[in-house]
């Protein structure tokens, strides 16, 4: 695919961020989510590509944008997409920490199209890679991981989502020594976070959103971090939806199960302050600051992108 590509997929991101966080804080998680999704996709029609939406906002009848199945771009070579225009609208609304606007893209059938489920994860950074397993023991996979970045498991810390289902995993892990990191929404991030070293984050567990874990693997892939995860069906409705998309709940998909081949691209621009990324600046006179990352993974490049945009001068794409 063009290289060129990936800075494209930067202008998307950061015209979904601008979108979501003019709603920072002002309680309303549905229109901070809607800004974004209007930013990104006015962004996408700027693109040549003919880009498949596998992982977006729902089913046609319940999003009117950027819905599985909606082809996106201006025409051109023919992609998956995976979108999270608003990925924490909790937190974009409440004002809190953690928030991005991510997109992941590779050839027409190379990322899993998951069921809007949840799923269970695992994801560590490079070093750790390969040395992991979701179905061992927890002691285990913190021995591991704990070995493979050269430390005590008394110095490692396990990131997951605040959720009462995560109690039990808490509790071992305090018992083996090992810091706790708990947030309220965004696992695509959590799961970056595993891969940089400034962020403290050694490994991420838990159970989250399964479309959120397809693009997790797609920048974990670009990062050559690790990644595993398996569907939880909830119901019976949604165990049979999975056996008529072919995808077996029971079994671990790994790297490639997720997301195949070594075509990935992966952008991501905060729209609220991270570990990672910074978040939107108004910074008045019409203009803002974002700051966002790129990454390729047939290269491994990975490009953090400072951006001051002068929004009087993008009349077309307002935000």
């Amino acid at each position: 695919m063009d290289r060129n590509l990936a800075i494209n997929l930067v202008r998307v991101t950061e015209a979904a961020a601008l979108g979501a966080a003019k709603h920072m804080g002002r309680g309303d998680k549905i229109a901070a989510d809607q800004a974004g999704v209007d930013g990104m996709r006015k962004m996408f029609d700027t693109i040549n590509i003919e880009g498949l939406v596998v992982i977006g906002e729902g089913e046609m009848d319940e999003a009117p944008m950027l819905y599985i199945g909606e082809i996106v771009g201006a025409g051109g070579l023919k992609v998956d997409i995976a979108v999270d225009p608003v990925e924490g609208t909790n937190s974009v609304a409440k004002g809190l920490p953690n928030s991005i606007a991510v997109v992941a893209m590779a050839p027409r059938g190379c990322l899993l199209n998951a069921p809007d489920m949840y799923m269970d994860k695992i994801a560590v950074g490079p070093k750790a890679a390969g040395r992991v397993q979701l179905d061992a023991p927890i002691m285990e996979n913190l021995r591991a991981t704990a070995d493979a970045l050269n430390k005590s498991i008394s110095d490692l810390t396990v990131t997951m989502l605040d959720r009462p289902r995560h109690e039990r995993i808490v509790e071992e892990c305090r018992k083996a020594g090992a810091r706790i990191k708990l947030f309220k929404d965004g696992d695509v991030a959590a799961a970056l976070a595993t891969c940089f070293e400034d962020t403290g984050v050694d490994i991420m567990l838990g159970i989250g959103g399964a479309p959120e874990g397809v693009i997790a693997a797609a920048a974990l892939k670009c990062l050559g971090g690790g990644f595993q995860g398996k569907l939880v069906a909830s119901n019976e409705e949604e165990a049979t939806r999975c056996i008529k998309m072919g995808i077996d709940v029971n079994k671990i998909l790994y790297m490639e199960d997720l997301v195949r081949g070594n075509e990935v691209y992966f952008a991501a621009t905060g729209i609220s302050d991270g570990e990672l990324l910074k978040g939107v600046v108004f910074t008045g006179n019409n203009s803002a600051k974002t700051h966002s990352v790129v990454m390729r993974s047939e290269t491994g490049t990975i490009r953090f992108v400072e951006t001051l945009h002068k929004l009087n001068k993008k009349p077309k794409y307002a935000y």
